[in-house]
This record gives C-alpha cells, structure tokens and sequence, in this order.
C-alpha cells in the first residue's frame, strides 16, 4: 500500500510538472499574441526620440523631386514628421544648396509659405559618388555634425532612414557605401529600396542575397507604391470588417476577378527606362500581383506585419505559372489621327523593340477557395483611358425565374485611381406599371461620401510607416520570390523565342486578341461589350468568343464540381 501511495505521489507530481510547462507555453503564446497585436497599433511619429536624419539617395532624380520630397512636406504639414529632424540629399550632380530647394518644392502644394520656408531651412545637399565609401563617408560627417546641433545636450540618440531613389543597377554599392560609412551607432538604421528587385527569379535571389549580406530582413523596407494607395489599403477592411462578403468570397459565387491597370499616355521620354524592363516587370509582377494577394488570400490571425505577409505568401505559392497559352502581348503603334506616336518611334527606344507595353494574362489559384475561378490581369500604357481597379464578377442565379438574358450579373467594382470608389452592380425592377429589369449599381464614391476630405498620395503613407517601423505595407523577401516564381517562366519564353507583341492603335482598348481573352476566361462585358467597338479596336460582331460566351451564359453553376447549396 505504501509502495502504491508513493507510486500515486510520483504521478501526480509528473502530471503537475507537465501542467506547468503547459501553463508557462500558453504564457509565452500569449505574450507573444499579445506583441504582435501591439505591432499593429505603431507608436505616433511625434514619439520618436532624439533626431531623424531623413537620407535620400539620387535626391537630384525625378523620383525625389516629383514623389519623394513633396510626400515629405506633406507629412511635415500634417504633423506626422518628429519634431527633431534633417532631409539630406545625395546625388552624383553638382548642384548649389539654393538650386536643389528651388527644384524640390516645385511640386509642393500652393500655399503653407511659412512652413514651405522651415521645411527647406531641413534640407540640404550633397554631392558624391554613390558606390565610393569614401564620398559616403565624407557625406555622412556633415550630416552627423547636423545631428550634434540639433540634438544639443541630449542623450538621445541618432536615427537614419536612407531612400534609395537610384537606379537599380547600382542598389547593392550604394546600400554598401552606406553600410561602410554611413550607418548610425546610436539609433536604428532603415533602407527603403524602390522597385524593381531584380529582372527575373534569378536576378532576385541574387539582389536578395546581397542586400541580406549587408543588412538584417527587419532592416529593409521594399517600396511598392501600390500598397500605400488607399484603395488597395482598404481591400483588407473591405473584406474582412464586413460580414456579408466572407460567406460568398470563394468559387462557388464568384465567376471571376479582374485586375486592370490602364494608362492614357505613352512612355513620354522614358523608353529607354521602359525598354529594358515592359509592362510585365513594370506593372504586373509586383503591382497587380499585390492587388491580387489581397483579394484572395486567406484571413490573417491578425493584423500585424508578419500575420498578413505570412497569408500573402501562402496564397502567392498557390498560382500556377503564368503561361503564354493563356497570355497576350502587344506594343502600342501610332495614333490614328496622327497625334502621338508608336512605341519604337520614340528616340530613346531601338527601332527593333519587341518589348510589350500591353499584357493580359490569366493566372489559376490551386486551393480549395479559388480553384478554376479565372484571375485575370490586364496592364497597358497607351490606351483609352487612365484607370486601376478590382472587378469581382458573380455567377448568376442558380434558379432561373426570370429570363436569363434579361438578369445582368453581380459585380463588385473597387476603383483604385481616379476617383476612388466602390461600387456594387445589381438588376432591379423599372419602376413603374412594368415588370422590365434594368442594372444599376450601389456607389460608394469617396469624394461623394467623404466630401474635402484628402486622400494622401501612396508614398506619404509608406514614409510614414518607415519612420514608425511598420512592414505592414512593405515586400518581404520570400514574398518577392514566390512572385518571381509566378512569371519568370512566361517573361522566359517571350524572350527566348523573341514572341513579337501584336499592334494596338494609341489610344484604343488594346488589341483584340486581349479582349477575346477575357470573353473566353468567363468575363462578361454586359451592356459595354466589345460588340460596341470600332474594327480593330475589340472583337467584330458574331465573333467565336463572343457565341461562345452567349451560348453558356447561364450554365456555369452547372459545370461546378461542388454544389453550393449542399455545402
């Protein structure tokens, strides 16, 4: 009986000691919850202590004088900028202190005469070599005089953030120059890259593991403009704030998603830059693919940086590469009215150029959410109009009560520029003695519905979440390259088989064959048909595509492979 009291004691005591290991890991878990949780609510800029030093590389570009420096001054008027801070330029061009202000405040709002005159008395400039320790050093001994000054008798330290608008050949010697020379020792140190990272998966890597080399992935803060848009900010609180969508957010309702990116002008002197890289790397592997994550990935165990990177990864591994039997390419010829000119007539582009300047491509998610709902990216330069947006197309009533060309289909349109709106198409009744339906849409308007409010320019958000530490809005390392994944093999084949783009007029829609692409891939144009198009501009009356499309209108649900009503 004793030996069993002791047995007994010794089990209770093992049992005690695993509950205490599980109490001090639910501990830990939570601690560690309760931290990510924290990183969503980012401390106000105004806390930051001691001095900022605001650091931009190639300040004497066009990057810097139309984007950079006026996104600054506008969160310097907002208050959004510490009390205590420098803007210092750096760039290989000779320039006097009072040319470059007069050159960054072009672009600065009219008005604020007063606060336009502070913000300059911040800023100055330098010049020197960007992959030369020595220029950097050299650089970086003023700017740590302009540190002692304006800290004074304080203990606080010293923090830099370096932009780097500089072309991306030489990203690697500059972030270098600056490891060598130009790091704070008392503060933390931040490096914001512009796009693009790399040309293909391979080049990525490459850049990726370069800059790992030199500084830790917490350190790096990859710019993609488009996440800082408000718009494509919302598509999170869109989706998951509201209940209504998350029950029909998946295969069984949605028909398909577009993505379409459409620019008025053409490359405007800029071909040589345009050239090397096409629409593709420009607009559609970063830009659009980060639309697209957002839509369709998963919901995030929170909202920290990590939770939702994590979700946008997941779901970018989950897109078949993207290939060429399901791609179009094409190159903008001239205006036919004679007023703008053809891709290769401009004088920095060769003659020879096959490099696109229009893509639409059709991509497949591999889950269980997505599985054979079409996404469809389109991007162009020279088309019809300027205009970025999220069109979600649902599948038409299961039950036929009414005729089925008479039912317009649901769709759910999020405007990301110009204009900023959402918008939700539904058919209802003609008011009246008549049982005629007609298709309207709910519109949701920011400049109806928010009324002056300004919505502030993509670059002034993703400063001010640099300067608070913030990677919400920002491109990891594993998630660059999952998206390489996706379209290194299509970018491989156009050029290794030199695929020629198909001619579209300045101006127009795109080619032809683009439009038949989204027809054949489900999405429905309804009233705004190509049908309406002039020849040569979109599909020709009673083409294939089109009687196709006509011909299953209805029947999809049909085709299902789950019903949606058993699940």
């Amino acid at each position: 009986m004793a030996g069993a009291g002791v047995d007994d004691l010794k089990k209770l005591q093992q049992e005690n000691g695993a509950l205490k290991e599980e109490v001090a890991r639910l501990k830990r878990e939570l601690k560690d919850h309760v931290e990510d949780v924290a990183t969503v609510i980012e401390p106000p800029v105004n806390e930051v202590k001691g001095v900022l030093s605001i650091i931009v590389f190639g300040a004497s570009g066009d990057l810097a004088f139309k984007k950079t420096y006026p996104a600054l001054f506008s969160l310097y008027i907002h208050g959004l900028l510490p009390p205590v801070f420098q803007v210092a330029g750096f760039a290989r061009s000779k320039m006097s202190e009072h040319a470059f202000r007069l050159r960054i405040s072009e672009k600065f709002p009219k008005g604020h005469d007063a606060q336009k005159a502070e913000f300059l008395s911040r800023c100055w400039y330098g010049d020197g070599q960007y992959n030369s320790a020595e220029s950097v050093a050299s650089f970086t001994k003023i700017v740590h005089q302009h540190e002692s000054k304006l800290l004074g008798d304080s203990k606080e330290g010293a923090h830099r953030l370096f932009y780097l608008a500089v072309p991306p050949s030489i990203f690697v010697a500059t972030c270098a120059s600056i490891k060598a020379a130009g790091l704070s020792e008392s503060g933390w140190n931040r490096i914001v890259v512009e796009k693009p990272f790399g040309r293909d998966l391979e080049s990525s890597h490459l850049l990726a593991r370069e800059l790992g080399a030199l500084y830790r992935e917490e350190q790096i803060y990859r710019i993609d403009h488009y996440l800082g848009k408000e718009m494509v900010q919302n598509l999170m609180v869109l989706r998951f704030a509201n209940s209504v969508y998350e029950p029909v957010w998946n295969r069984y309702y949605i028909k398909s998603v577009l993505i379409l990116f459409k620019e008025d002008f053409g490359c405007q002197g800029r071909g040589g830059y345009f050239d090397e890289f096409g629409i593709i790397r420009d607009v559609m592997q970063n830009h659009l693919l980060q639309i697209l994550s957002l839509v369709a990935m998963e919901p995030p165990l929170s909202l920290s940086a990590e939770d939702v990177r994590n979700e946008k990864v997941r779901l970018l591994r989950a897109i078949a590469p993207a290939s060429m039997d399901h791609t179009v390419v094409g190159q903008y010829g001239p205006d036919p009215k004679g007023r703008e000119p053809a891709y290769i007539d401009d004088p920095t582009v060769p003659k020879s150029s096959v490099t696109p300047t229009y893509a639409a491509t059709v991509l497949n998610i591999n889950n269980l959410r997505w599985f054979k709902v079409p996404f469809i990216l389109v991007a162009g330069k020279a088309l019809d109009e300027r205009k970025a947006e999220v069109r979600i197309q649902f599948r038409k009533p299961e039950l036929p009560l009414f005729p089925t060309k008479l039912v317009g289909r649901n769709e759910l349109v999020l405007r990301v520029q110009p204009d900023e709106s959402v918008f939700f198409k539904m058919t209802i009744k003609m008011p009246g003695l008549t049982s005629e339906l007609i298709e309207r849409k709910q519109d949701l308007s920011y400049k109806a519905s928010f009324g002056g409010v300004a919505i502030p320019d993509a670059y002034e958000r993703l400063l001010y979440d640099v300067i608070r530490g913030d990677h919400n809005l920002f491109v990891r390392r594993d998630e660059l390259i999952a998206a390489w994944k996706i379209f290194t093999p299509l970018l491989h084949q156009i050029e290794s088989k030199s695929i020629a783009p198909v001619l579209y007029d300045y101006g127009s829609r795109g080619p032809p064959q683009g439009l038949e692409l989204l027809v054949k891939h489900g999405y429905d144009f309804g009233d705004i048909a190509p049908l309406r198009l002039r020849p040569g501009q979109g599909l020709a009356p009673g083409s294939k595509p089109v009687q196709e499309a006509a011909k299953q209108d209805g029947q999809e649900v049909a085709k299902q492979d789950a019903d949606p009503s058993k699940k």
